[in-house]
């Protein structure tokens, strides 16, 4: 039974969200603002002790004066590779087991709070439109797309790596991405901004071709905030193609081309809540070095194997 589209039209399928005509422009000004934070940033000591690693809180200041909150795994015998985690929509960053097993390798580990969701980075973006229910369609009722909660939350993962590329003893062109989810999301769009990430790692990544996801079953995903925003601000869809032009500024599928790491994408084929040919619109325009792992009887769930492969593929950096 297929969920979604059959696999050989899955591997031919290109998205269907649209790119506004300045989306190159939007993304290569984003990046030239970020420029202009320091790239500075502040450690305490955590409250774990652990042999032949220390761990640390990390901030620095993110687009919009925010502080943002990392949580560090700094290995006492460092191997000069470094990698960047990302977490699932709305949670945090998580505990200190997985990062440690990472630096009790050598490789430094920063996994990042997204702003405003279940960790300790800060919010500040004010927008004129609905906040509830989700953070995609958190400025799209502003004339500006610079106000999109994502552009941000984008950024800040690409200021966190120019960070980590200061950091005596990380070599810069050592660094990779992972991430589940909207951390899939986040590790594939970092390396989109960052072109030194050598490796990336996306499990079932989410933020991608909204119009497909959704003309699907959109109030039972990830999704559904897109459906709210329809219900509550354009009940007639009166202005549909203009809001799915502005969410094409952060459709992953379109920042996909500027990829230049190695990528390993997972997706489950049963997967409700990010569907698999809003992934396979990614995969599919990535002009890099890459490998799709297919789990024909998983959904967005716990996916079997994939974190030691994901720790293998990274000692490699």
């Amino acid at each position: 039974m297929h969920m979604d589209m059959s696999l050989p039209e899955l591997k031919q399928y290109q998205g269907k969200n649209p790119k506004p005509t300045n989306f190159d422009w939007y993304w290569e000004a984003s990046l030239d603002e970020l420029k202009e934070l320091s790239l500075g940033y502040e450690i305490t000591a955590a409250d774990m002790a652990i042999s032949d690693v220390t761990l640390y809180h990390l901030t620095f200041t993110g687009i919009g004066g925010v502080r943002v909150h990392v949580k560090w795994a700094k290995p006492h015998r460092p191997t000069g590779q470094a990698v960047v985690m990302f977490h699932g929509y709305g949670v945090d960053s998580g505990d200190w087991l997985e990062k440690i097993a990472y630096a009790k390798e050598g490789i430094h580990v920063f996994a990042m709070d997204c702003r405003g969701q279940g960790g300790l980075s800060e919010d500040a973006i004010v927008t004129i439109g609905p906040t509830v229910r989700g953070h995609i369609i958190r400025g799209l009722k502003d004339q500006d797309p610079k106000n999109l909660y994502y552009r941000s939350v984008f950024l800040d993962a690409a200021h966190l790596v120019k960070i980590i590329q200061t950091i005596d003893g990380i070599d810069s062109n050592r660094i990779g991405s992972y991430g589940q989810s909207q951390g899939g999301a986040l590790a594939l769009a970092v390396a989109s901004l960052v072109p030194e990430i050598k490796k990336t790692y996306s499990v079932y990544p989410f933020l991608s071709d909204y119009k497909r996801a959704w003309e699907m079953d959109v109030t039972n995903s990830a999704y559904e905030e897109i459906s709210f925003y329809f219900r509550n601000v354009d009940p007639m869809h009166e202005k549909a193609d203009e809001t799915f032009l502005k969410l094409g500024y952060i459709d992953l599928q379109h920042l996909a081309s500027r990829i230049k790491s190695e990528v390993i994408m997972v997706t489950g084929m049963r997967d409700a809540i990010c569907p698999p040919s809003t992934q396979f619109a990614v995969f599919n325009k990535l002009n890099t070095k890459k490998t799709h792992h297919l789990y024909p009887e998983h959904g967005h769930e716990y996916i079997p194997l994939h974190a030691d492969e994901a720790f293998n593929y990274f000692r490699s950096l």
